[in-house]
């Protein structure tokens, strides 16, 4: 399972961040986590460090004057639900990259933190257009801006649709929907078909599930159960995906119900 986050954020035209500016940024939306920039010394220097230390934790804002590496699995996926989603991939110049330093970080507060900072980013730079979460999620920067401010929100109010997608589809009898992103906090995918559900609610179980291995991690066992209640409890099989190239996922179905 990793550990580590890599978050990229898109430019509209190549742009450096103003790193004290990020810093008093992230101050003013997070007043508990105590910021400053990494390096001291002159204002300039420190302006154009690429550290900003977060707590006990130093997270790295690096600029490439150039766009992402293409990804067109990606930004269909993401049009789904984002029908801008190509059209601004296709045009964005610039890039930053965004990671917390060190190695075996928990996942949650490095998401957390990585999310926070990126969210004052945006505040800061007019130039962001759209944020690519892992390689697995993309979401655009108005909703960042908004969502991130839920960075250290508790259990279960975290902003986790900016971590993990929840992608529907057509299931033998009926319907499904799959995580992409959830990987990466829980070792697996989440997997959930149904012939009884309506959609909307599918989803709400697959993000219910969903906020709840972030919160705990690889805690679900192959043959555990969900559910809201006594009556409506699901079974849990731990499989690699046939419909999703061998995915190891969390698979859940009603069809035995």
């Amino acid at each position: 399972m990793s550990k580590s986050f890599l978050a990229l954020v898109l430019l509209e035209s190549p742009a450096t961040p103003n790193m004290v500016a990020l810093a008093e940024a992230v101050r003013e939306r997070h007043p508990g986590l105590p910021v400053d920039v990494d390096g001291g010394g002159e204002e300039s220097a420190r302006r154009d460090s690429p550290l900003i230390r977060c707590g006990n934790e130093l997270v790295a804002v690096m600029a490439m004057p150039a766009p992402i590496p293409e990804d067109p699995g990606l930004w269909s996926r993401t049009s789904r639900t984002w029908p801008q989603a190509e059209a601004i991939a296709a045009r964005h110049r610039g890039h930053l990259i965004v990671s917390v330093l060190g190695q075996n970080q928990p996942p949650l507060p490095t998401a957390r933190l990585t999310t926070a900072v990126i969210g004052a980013l945006i505040a800061t730079m007019p130039q962001c257009c759209a944020v690519v979460w892992n390689g697995k999620v993309a979401r655009p920067a108005d909703l960042w801006l908004d969502l991130s401010n839920q960075s250290f929100a508790p259990f279960p109010d975290y902003p986790s649709s900016l971590w993990v997608d929840i992608l529907p589809f057509r299931a033998e009898g009926g319907i499904g929907a799959v995580t992409t992103g959830l990987s990466a906090f829980a070792g697996r995918e989440i997997q959930f078909e149904t012939h009884k559900l309506p959609l909307s609610t599918l989803i709400d179980k697959v993000d219910g599930l969903a906020v709840y291995l972030i919160e705990h991690g690889d805690v679900v066992k192959d043959g555990d159960t969900f559910g809201s209640s006594a009556r409506e409890r699901f079974t849990v099989r731990h499989e690699n995906s046939e419909q999703f190239g061998d995915l190891p996922v969390l698979f859940c179905s009603d069809s035995s119900e």
